[in-house]
């Protein structure tokens, strides 16, 4: 059956959570503090398939299970086959290792000059600040260093990374990520911020978070103020389904906004969860109406106990064809795969290109029509570039 939302509902209230003070709710120490995290305190509040429980019982040798109250409340308790269930609680594929499966699928560590920083393109480095999250996806790219189930003991060595920033010149573009740099305390984060601020060099500073999503009590006032001390500060958070964007969210959101964080949203596309057009449409449509610009569409990274959530990559290109044209272009995220081993990350698109010639450039729009380009208007073409030319297994997908 398609994909149907109500357009007009945001998912509000604090559900099998409603008997507890709102100031209590509302409190993002309290959500953490109450998280579930053990097979006895899944099973008080739902039945779990046969699959889940056993990869409850192993979850801790490979990625520990935490969910946020707020977020356990996105479950549809009595659907196994319910989207936010299939990301947020183990199931037995997580004991599964294929063949091309690795601990580290994107070859960070390799292009690790320091503990707990990555400098893999040209002008800017990952800096990874903690090893903790407030709650785990089952997919997750570092499960072989967050929350530390499978004994990676990784330790976050921020002066040794703000000197190697400091350092390097050529970075201009520093990424916090971990874990969640959003779990830092608010000192912490102002610390780091203003550290990296004040590096010459250094004219672009981002976060990856999936705290505005698991923990939007997260984005306090405080929090906001310091966003503004040093900003820009960028963001990227982590979405996968419409079900996600709740009206705690879009606050969450709209605060962050009013602080002048800009906004972008990262989803891994996942198996039925949402690898069809009309969630994924459903899903950009909510982002923009909530001031997240779609950034990314990943392809699953090649983790370890993974295959059971990978998306086959083709229905990652048809969504891409399903998008471009059919709504406005702010919603149209970029599909790609971050390459295995350390390649970066690689678009994946439709292919449009029919041709390229001497002449012109040929190809097709949306609709399937095709269209002629002039190269070069005044005469033959003269670059000797190769990156001009192409042939048709170049442009086959």
């Amino acid at each position: 059956m398609p994909y149907i939302e109500d357009r007009t509902h945001w998912q509000t209230g604090q559900g099998i959570w409603e008997h507890v003070p709102e100031k209590d709710w509302n409190s993002w120490a309290w959500q953490l503090r109450n998280r579930i995290t053990t097979l006895e305190q899944l099973e008080e509040h739902m039945e779990l398939t046969p699959e889940e429980r056993a990869g409850c019982e192993h979850a801790n040798t490979k990625l520990a299970m935490a969910i946020t109250p707020y977020f356990f409340n996105l479950i549809d308790r009595e659907d196994p086959n319910c989207p936010i269930r299939k990301q947020m609680i183990p199931r037995d594929g997580e004991m599964i290792t294929g063949a091309e499966e690795m601990l580290d699928p994107v070859g960070e560590d390799g292009h690790s000059p320091v503990k707990g920083l990555v400098h893999r393109y040209p002008d800017r480095v990952l800096f990874l600040v903690t090893d903790r999250c407030a709650a785990y996806c089952r997919y997750c790219t570092r499960s072989r260093l967050v929350s530390n189930a499978q004994d990676y003991n990784f330790h976050p060595e921020f002066e040794a990374g703000l000197q190697y920033i400091e350092e390097h010149p050529e970075v201009r573009d520093v990424l916090l990520s971990g874990g969640d740099p959003l779990l830092l305390s608010d000192k912490k984060l102002d610390y780091l911020l203003g550290r990296l601020r004040a590096i010459p060099h250094v004219e672009f500073i981002r976060i990856g978070s999936r705290i505005p999503v698991f923990l939007p009590q997260r984005i306090t006032p405080e929090l906001c103020e310091i966003f503004k001390k040093h900003g820009p500060i960028w963001m990227s958070i982590h979405t996968n389904h419409p079900k996600e964007c709740t009206q705690t969210l879009k606050d969450a959101c709209e605060r962050l906004s009013f602080a002048g964080v800009p906004l972008g949203n990262q989803s891994v596309l996942l198996k039925d969860v949402n690898d069809d057009v009309d969630v994924m449409k459903a899903l950009v449509h909510r982002l923009v109406r909530m001031r997240v610009r779609p950034y990314y569409i990943y392809q699953c990274d090649l983790i370890t106990g993974s295959a059971h959530l990978r998306a086959n990559v083709c229905k990652g290109i048809e969504i891409m064809k399903q998008l471009r044209g059919h709504t406005t272009g702010y919603s149209v995220p970029q599909f790609v795969i971050d390459a295995p081993g350390g390649g970066g990350k690689v678009p994946i698109n439709p292919q449009y290109i029919t041709k390229i010639d001497d002449e012109a450039i040929h190809f097709k729009n949306f609709e399937g029509k095709l269209y002629r380009y002039p190269i070069n208007t005044y005469g033959p073409l003269e670059s000797d570039d190769d990156d001009c030319k192409c042939d048709e297994e170049e442009i086959m997908l």
